[in-house]
């Protein structure tokens, strides 16, 4: 998806470069300005195309989302991955659909379309730092914290660890930086191998210790993810409603003026 992505996009500054890199008052006498034009055959076409991409991954995901439309057929995850992709190209052949010229009421619905895009990049960073399912549902605090193993145990039962060191140990999975007590990769590597430990030994505990630090950032970070998420609907949504009211406006005055593309 996202070769295609670039493609189209090389593909569309390549073909109509010498158009776009016209001076808008000389476009007029372009030899291909009736092609090109936002009402030409081929810019018209771009935002028809363009705009129904944009309608179609919106209303698929939401259906998949609230409603569990096509639950069966096709995880969340991925119908997200697609959204994504069409909510990309769409907005890309938007944009030169537009030639480039941004003006008026449609100014507003471009640049709505442009935050709800750079919002939609800033959504996918926070959603995939939340720990999911292999199925993309989001996993729950309580659900992480299940993960974890009673390290204390298995150090001190089946390695046979007297408490002081296995507290040094844990202290190596803490998920706060700024303690000073928390022990490096390096002094964790250094105590084991002064231990009376096998290297098998040593090496099952420190894959065993590594994975609970990553729960532990895990944890940390679902919280905080959880609330940005929250956040950044505020920010997304509106822009996103924005963006579709104009268009509709825009369409409907396109329509009364009697542009209808090919058809």
């Amino acid at each position: 998806m996202v070769s295609i992505i670039v493609i189209a996009t090389i593909y569309l500054a390549y073909t109509g470069y010498s158009y776009y890199n016209t001076v808008l008052e000389e476009r007029f006498y372009h030899p291909k300005h009736d092609w090109f034009k936002p009402s030409g055959a081929y810019g018209h076409g771009l935002g028809i195309i363009g705009t129904l991409m944009i309608l179609f991954g919106v209303s698929i995901y939401i259906a998949r989302k609230r409603y569990n439309f096509l639950g069966k057929f096709i995880r969340l995850k991925y119908l997200l991955e697609f959204h994504i992709f069409l909510c990309t190209l769409g907005p890309i052949m938007v944009l030169f659909h537009t030639a480039f010229k941004f003006g008026g009421i449609v100014s507003v619905a471009f640049w709505s379309m442009v935050a709800v895009v750079l919002s939609g990049v800033i959504g996918r960073f926070i959603y995939i730092q939340i720990p999911r399912t292999i199925e993309g549902r989001e996993l729950s605090l309580q659900e992480v914290k299940s993960m974890k193993t009673d390290l204390s145990n298995v150090l001190s039962e089946k390695f046979r660890l007297d408490l002081p060191t296995v507290q040094f140990l844990i202290r190596f999975t803490k998920n706060n930086e700024k303690d000073q007590n928390k022990v490096s990769l390096s002094e964790l590597k250094k105590a084991l191998k002064h231990s009376n430990l096998t290297k098998t030994e040593r090496g099952s505990i420190l894959k065993l210790l590594k994975n609970e630090r990553t729960l532990s950032r895990r944890i940390g970070r679902l919280q905080t993810m959880q609330k940005l998420f929250k956040y950044w609907h505020v920010a997304h949504l509106p822009f996103a409603l924005v963006m579709l009211i104009i268009v509709i406006i825009h369409v409907a005055v396109t329509l009364a003026f009697g542009y209808k593309w090919i058809f």
